[in-house]
């Protein structure tokens, strides 16, 4: 938004949130191709970070389709296959005891 003047301002930061490069980058991955984020890919990021921020995206995009399912939501099996997707990318990420 911007004032009479044509200057930006804030009207509102409820819910604003900080989110480093690495949080972006795992993001950046899970949404493209391989091929798609070679063009997005950035040097130095911290891979200890990546896979954190890689496995609580996956459990997010798990919890999301399972709290859909405690409803009515219409496409059921479609969220079901959602979660599993989503729920078998995050155990893959932890190594085996």
């Amino acid at each position: 938004m911007v004032d009479r003047d044509g200057r930006p301002v804030v009207i509102d930061i409820e819910n604003l949130l900080y989110f480093d490069v690495e949080w972006e980058h795992a993001f950046l991955r899970l949404r493209h191709t391989e091929d798609q984020y070679r063009q997005l890919a950035v040097d130095a990021l911290d891979e200890d970070r990546l896979a954190l921020y890689k496995l609580t995206q996956h459990l997010s995009l798990t919890a999301g389709p399972l709290r859909l399912l405690d409803g009515d939501f219409p496409h059921r099996q479609f969220m079901r296959e959602i979660a599993e997707h989503h729920l078998n990318e995050a155990l893959a990420t932890v190594p085996p005891a």
